[in-house]
């Protein structure tokens, strides 16, 4: 499972979710069996190779009409803002689905 985070740098503790107008870096997640494989920051989205099961965001206003064209599924976390937190709250199935 592969997640795309909108984030305000480049740091996995400090770093927070950001919108996405205003993201600075994307930080790509991997997990694989509950567990985070692997955790990757790019500066331009489109230097991300592979396929994005899911993509977080901040809250349901947010411009996502290019990921759901592109079939990705939209997660909302309201109150969950570092990656640690956005990932527990994924696995625990916490994130809420995008309400259009």
């Amino acid at each position: 499972m592969l997640l795309l985070l909108p984030m305000d740098g480049d740091d996995t503790q400090e770093s927070e979710l950001s919108s996405i107008l205003e993201v600075a870096f994307w930080a790509t997640v991997e997990i694989d069996e509950g567990r985070v494989v692997e955790i990757n920051f790019y500066k331009d989205r489109s230097q991300i190779e592979g396929f994005i099961d899911a993509v977080i965001v901040k809250n349901n206003y947010e411009p996502v009409m290019e990921f759901i064209d592109q079939q990705m599924m939209i997660l909302v976390a309201h109150t969950q803002r570092t990656i640690d937190d956005v990932v527990e709250a994924y696995l625990f199935r916490e994130l809420h689905d995008l309400a259009l």
